[in-house]
């Protein structure tokens, strides 16, 4: 008998030049003082400026410090500039990296405390921060329908993730319009992620029916239309079907959390530098392997695999190298600038995030650096 507890929260409002009724839906939710939040490519656009035009006075300032990998500093500096401002309410348009910064943002400008208090566990996080729109420019992290954001604290040289139900933004418009312009290898990497959300959603243990059934949808569409959205960027079908495609895994993974591919991506983004979709990618065909020969998942894994299209589990994770290489991602360790057995050995030991656990397959130091080998 299945028992299991489904929740998403966020309306989801998706359509091509969606962004057009953006003011619509301020004037509807009587949100009258805010801020954009948005990244330095948004305002060298003029995308940014040209929202905060047409909020008809609504939006008062704009921020765009923020990293690709977003900092503690980052999600400071937002929060205090929200404060400045006296904001009751923010929109935030961009990728990923813009949607968790000001997740966070939101959340740690409704308290007179910096986000490293909250990132670090010293406090708790026991209330809701200002109401966010989330307005998402790439088709990756899936961040505005999620409680996640991921965060660098640069000084104390740690990357992970802090998440909240209290994090959740009030409304996600998706305009897959918005990432026509984005570069090819943005939308290899974050396309690339939205493939690890989805496989690591089925294979995660808390997974349940409806995320089972968001996550093969999601992959899916994934095998379908990435490698036309990355060879044709202006193919707007191919774009939108990769928009649903993230914010379908947003539902999967926002419940079942990621895992060990992700667990590794940290290091490997951290310490090595390698983006972040990119470095969960590095390690996903492995995983999907795997777990795929593990008695009580194998079944489950090798059948999704075949409505995929696919002849087995095994066949699915090559088509996942396949796509690497046909949009140059790295393949191997050396390519990561793992290079050393000095290099190998900082990778495994820093691999052992919390979400390493919700893999099927229990890993070891061990078995980790032989998966990790294997990448040579």
């Amino acid at each position: 008998m299945e028992n299991f507890f489904y929740k998403q929260p966020v309306p989801i409002d998706f359509g091509a030049g969606k962004l057009k009724i953006l003011p619509k839906i301020l004037e509807k939710m009587n949100m009258k003082k805010g801020i954009l939040i948005s990244a330095p490519s948004m305002v060298r656009s003029g995308i940014a400026q040209e929202v905060m035009e047409q909020s008809e006075g609504r939006i008062v300032t704009i921020f765009s410090d923020i990293q690709p990998n977003p900092t503690v500093n980052n999600t400071d500096a937002c929060a205090k500039m929200i404060r400045e401002y006296e904001c009751e309410f923010a929109v935030a348009l961009g990728g990923g990296s813009i949607l968790d910064c000001a997740k966070v943002a939101c959340f740690v400008a409704s308290t007179p405390y910096g986000t490293a208090d909250f990132f670090s566990k010293k406090r708790p996080i026991t209330a809701s921060g200002i109401p966010m729109i989330a307005v998402p420019t790439t088709s990756g992290t899936a961040s505005e329908v999620t409680t996640v954001s991921v965060l660098t604290d640069t000084e104390n040289d740690i990357k992970a993730p802090i998440a909240s139900d209290f994090f959740y933004p009030v409304y996600a418009l998706i305009d897959p319009e918005l990432t026509i312009t984005c570069p090819p290898s943005v939308t290899a990497v974050s396309g690339i992620d939205v493939l690890a959300h989805s496989l690591e959603a089925y294979y995660g243990k808390k997974h349940q029916p409806f995320t089972d059934m968001a996550a093969e949808r999601a992959a899916s569409l994934v095998f379908q239309h990435l490698l036309t959205a990355y060879h044709e960027p202006d193919n707007i079908e191919a774009r939108a079907k990769m928009s649903e495609a993230s914010v379908t895994a947003g539902m999967a993974f926002n419940l079942t959390q990621t895992a060990a591919a992700h667990a590794c991506s940290y290091p490997l983004t951290q310490d090595f530098g390698v983006p972040h979709g990119e470095a969960c990618a590095m390690t996903l065909p492995s995983f999907w392997k795997l777990n795929s020969q593990l008695e009580n998942e194998s079944e489950r894994l090798n059948a999704f695999s075949q409505r995929l299209g696919f002849k087995n589990a095994e066949a699915l994770a090559d088509r996942i190298d396949e796509m690497k290489k046909a949009m140059g991602l790295k393949m191997t360790l050396e390519d990561a600038g793992v290079k050393t057995e000095e290099d190998l050995d900082k990778l495994v030991e820093n691999s052992f995030a919390p979400n390493m656990l919700n893999n099927p397959v229990t890993m070891t130091k061990e078995s980790l650096k032989e998966l990790y080998s294997s990448l040579k």
